[in-house]
């Protein structure tokens, strides 16, 4: 009599510390079909004009590189040293392996077997609004896969700056530089080449042969 006491008493507390509330209560799983409704869908559509957070994308020239249906001239914000060192090292990671460090289309990739990308130094891609290649890499063109979901929309346009610094690269000239700017004819005294002993110059024009001569001794 005993036990059947104690175990009443056990069950009234373990039953106790059940609380259903709103646990258990009608509800929808997804894509169940409602009669409630007169679409059946017990899944409501979006209210028209919603926007999820983070994604209202209000600028549309920042996040197309469009006005209208046309690719834009401009860049959506200044480009600043730090733009282009960060355009440098993403288009060195993302691009150079098709495109090469140097933007002539013989990347790594292609030397393998890949087929070519054009290079950024032809007379047609030299003249491309910069918008042109913001659309390329968002959106992928010909072989290229779009990279936006490996590259922020930023980072885009800061490689696009880096883009056309290669270009000018190669294809400016002494009368592009700002008025009053010497252009050196001889090459430093110390070249630093890399791991290893230093390279010093003998004071010859660049290009020469004999102009570099090895330094003994550790790097100071």
């Amino acid at each position: 009599m005993k036990k059947l006491i104690a175990l009443a008493c056990l069950s009234v507390a373990v039953l106790s510390g059940c609380r259903l509330d709103m646990h258990n209560q009608p509800k929808y799983k997804p894509l169940r079909i409602s009669e409630f409704y007169s679409d059946k869908r017990s899944s409501r559509p979006i209210i028209e004009g919603t926007v999820a957070r983070g994604q209202l994308k209000a600028d549309t020239y920042f996040y197309t590189g469009k006005v209208g249906n046309n690719v834009g001239e401009e860049f959506p914000f200044p480009i600043t040293e730090q733009v282009m060192q960060r355009g440098h090292e993403r288009f060195n990671i993302y691009c150079s392996p098709c495109h090469s460090e140097l933007g002539d289309g013989n990347g790594m990739i292609v030397q393998r077997g890949f087929r070519r990308p054009p290079s950024y130094h032809i007379e047609r891609l030299r003249k491309a609004p910069v918008g042109h290649f913001f659309d390329v890499m968002t959106n992928g063109f010909g072989v290229m896969p779009d990279y936006a979901s490996q590259i922020p929309v930023k980072d885009r346009w800061a490689i696009v700056a880096y883009i056309r610094a290669l270009q000018a690269s190669q294809s400016g000239t002494a009368a592009d530089l700002p008025a009053g700017t010497q252009i050196s004819k001889s090459a430093p005294d110390i070249i630093h080449v890399g791991p290893g002993p230093k390279m010093e110059s003998t004071k010859g024009t660049p290009g020469e042969s004999g102009n570099l001569r090895k330094e003994s001794g550790e790097h100071k």
